[in-house]
């Protein structure tokens, strides 16, 4: 028989399985497939980073419309990065120009905004009060934490590392992801120095016994045994994302969805499509690209392309995010695909 969830955070959380679903932002992370994993005894999560505040608000009412249960929101910590010089966009736009004409698309401009405002994002979380709230990329500052906690809003930052994870929790956030070198999407930690691309269960252990907030695991966890091999390890919950890439409920196209199935390509990581460091299906665009904009510039540059791609069936030019274990991946509805990974 599976053991209870007996984590002092999954029972606060009021969680029957100790499954966190991956924030996947950009579509594929829909609030049906969160308020399925939640209806399931798991928390469900929005990827609500490339949302308007709007759209934010109203995400979140279409999620509650379809489960009382906790859920988690997540959003990409702000950074800074200097904006890209006329040279650099030229080179970026023209690797990317053989794709567009191949689609029939004009070659690549950026857009006045590259990507949405996070205050406006944050403030529309806060609004909505979620059991959870979720963050990559970065860290929050003192008085974001204490908005957080003053209307009982959860916080999960998330680390590639030791010492990001050592700094997330002497911000004082209530727990940290620790993300596995075999997670798919991108890495979720600030310092590329600080990224270990460790293997999960020895950064999970690490973490443990480092910190005295609870640690949730990410990073290749695709079967029953994989979490509770996270679990001994340390970590308080086990968080999956390629696992529910082919579920029902999940925004995956179909292109996307096919290229799993088929199984045939690596993983790599790629700045190609985004800027930032993420793990998916080697492509030809992911092989070609030499030059990208640092995030969230190169993000903006490729995305009337990687829609034109889903709409055309054209995978070569999809981000294509999947972790290493992806071809152990499964369709069904997200509680059937829940049942696989923690039998009740």
């Amino acid at each position: 028989m599976t053991p209870q969830v007996s984590s002092a955070l999954a029972r606060r959380l009021g969680l029957t399985r100790p499954v966190v679903l991956a924030p996947m932002a950009g579509g594929i992370g829909t609030p049906a497939l969160a308020a399925a994993v939640s209806e399931a005894g798991g928390l469900g999560s929005l990827g609500a980073a490339y949302l308007t505040p709007g759209q934010i608000t109203e995400a979140v009412a279409d999620l509650r419309a379809r489960t009382a249960r906790p859920f988690a929101v997540n959003l990409f910590a702000p950074g800074h990065p200097a904006p890209p010089t006329p040279a650099q966009v030229g080179a970026a736009a023209a690797e990317l120009a053989p794709f567009c004409a191949a689609l029939g698309l004009a070659p690549p401009t950026l857009p006045a905004r590259a990507a949405e405002d996070f205050a406006g994002q944050f403030a529309a979380v806060l609004e909505a009060r979620p059991a959870v709230f979720s963050f990559a990329f970065g860290r929050l500052d003192a008085g974001q934490l204490a908005a957080l906690r003053a209307r009982g809003i959860l916080s999960l930052g998330t680390t590639t590392g030791l010492d990001e994870a050592r700094q997330l929790a002497r911000d004082g956030v209530d727990a940290v992801v620790v993300q596995g070198g075999a997670a798919g999407g991108h890495r979720g930690g600030w310092e590329d120095a600080g990224d270990e691309l460790a293997g999960t269960l020895d950064l999970t252990r690490r973490a443990a016994a480092a910190l005295d907030v609870p640690v949730i695991a990410a990073g290749g966890l695709m079967t029953h045994a994989d979490i509770q091999a996270a679990l001994d390890a340390g970590a308080s919950l086990a968080q999956c994302g390629t696992a529910f890439l082919r579920a029902d409920e999940a925004g995956t196209s179909a292109p996307y969805r096919a290229a799993l199935a088929a199984g045939t390509a690596p993983t790599g990581l790629t700045r190609s499509f985004s800027g930032r460091p993420a793990r998916g299906l080697v492509n030809a665009l992911s092989a070609a690209v030499r030059a990208p904009l640092p995030y969230p510039y190169q993000n903006a540059l490729t995305r009337e392309l990687r829609a034109a791609g889903a709409r055309a069936g054209e995978a070569g030019v999809l981000s294509l995010w999947a972790g290493e274990g992806y071809r152990l991946g499964r369709e069904g509805t997200a509680a059937d695909l829940l049942d696989h990974l923690w039998p009740t």
